[in-house]
């Protein structure tokens, strides 16, 4: 089968950064579905992964977090799946990825695609809604309020896969104030469009944003990107006893100003189920078919916003390249080999 992949990690400036290949067909374990991928979208782990993951010795690393396709085959032990469904999911970090004609993910992770949507629309939403989801409502529990604080979130970097999510998520599935923040017009504008209460510019301190808000202290803060510049404003605008979470990989976090606060926080990885086999691992599989009766029933929508084609390295690097920018918005998505 065909597929994409990589032997040495390292910049993307190499011809063997990204190499078309092509690979046995995989076999379904106990707990697996077989399925043929329709389209995947491209998220900054796929980049990051590609500089820093090193596959064993004459084997390929095959990227791909975020997919759409039809079951072929089913292991043994899988229930509620059958040859022909349509499927989105966002895999597991651990295993080979869904850049290749055929794609290997266990049942527990996986749900049936939002019906509504296309393939290039659907495979745009796994990964970033399970991020957000997790983080929203697992991590920083924003249902939950602070005593005291005002009942909203920040969200730092809205404009992106994660934040566009999140922002939707948080007015869909809750009575919070989404507080925003984008840094261009254009980015300004989707975080809007998609339901942020307030956007505000994060390339100015945001500390005094947030006040001249008027809405108080907010209790929930969720860093998407560039925490190490945010820290400090986060550290004077956050309630005390709020819940601060972030995904992104600082080099250095010193959270100790945290402390005269007592604000909590907490990472997020949505791969940690999977990488750990944790005993809810099956939750992600429910997030994903409650994510999908709500693209369904029209409370939620696609963050699709480029499409791409075909599935190969020359696309998959140029994706890669728009990721590595750091200004894109929405997901970038490419279909078919």
């Amino acid at each position: 089968m065909k597929a994409v992949g990589y032997q040495t990690p390292g910049a993307l400036d190499r011809p063997e950064a990204l190499i078309d290949i092509d690979l046995p067909m995989p076999a379904p374990g106990p707990q697996d579905l077989l399925v043929r991928v329709a389209a995947v979208s491209v998220n900054p782990v796929d980049t990051k992964v590609r500089k820093r993951a090193t596959p064993a010795p004459g084997q390929w690393q095959v990227l791909g977090y975020d997919a759409v396709g039809t079951v072929t085959a089913t292991g043994a032990a899988v229930q509620g799946f059958a040859p022909g469904d349509r499927v989105f999911y966002a895999g597991d970090i651990t295993r080979p990825g869904a850049n290749s004609e055929f794609h290997l993910v266990d049942a527990r992770i996986a749900a049936r695609a939002p019906q509504r949507l296309s393939d290039a629309e659907a495979a745009a939403l796994p990964l970033t809604a399970i991020t957000a989801w997790e983080m929203l409502f697992d991590r920083l529990e924003i249902a939950r309020p602070v005593p005291g604080a005002a009942r909203a979130v920040v969200i730092i970097g809205a404009a992106g896969g994660v934040g566009s999510v999140a922002v939707q998520l948080a007015r869909a599935l809750s009575d919070v104030t989404v507080i925003a923040t984008a840094s261009r017009p254009e980015t300004a504008d989707w975080v809007r469009d998609l339901g942020a209460h307030h956007v505000l510019d994060h390339s100015q301190p945001l500390a005094p944003q947030v006040a001249a808000l008027g809405l108080g202290a907010p209790g929930h803060v969720f860093s998407i990107t560039q925490t190490h510049q945010h820290l400090a404003d986060v550290v004077e605008f956050i309630a005390p006893q709020g819940r601060f979470g972030l995904i992104d990989d600082p080099d250095q976090l010193d959270i100790l100003p945290f402390k005269r606060k007592s604000v909590s926080v907490h990472w997020e990885s949505m791969f940690t189920r999977s990488t750990f086999r944790t005993p809810d691992m099956g939750e992600q599989g429910r997030l994903l078919a409650e994510v999908a009766g709500l693209i369904d029933s029209g409370r939620l929508r696609s963050t699709l916003a480029e499409r791409m084609a075909p599935l190969n390295a020359a696309t998959l690097r140029a994706a890669h390249e728009r990721i590595e920018s750091g200004r894109t918005r929405g997901k970038i998505v490419i279909e078919g080999f």
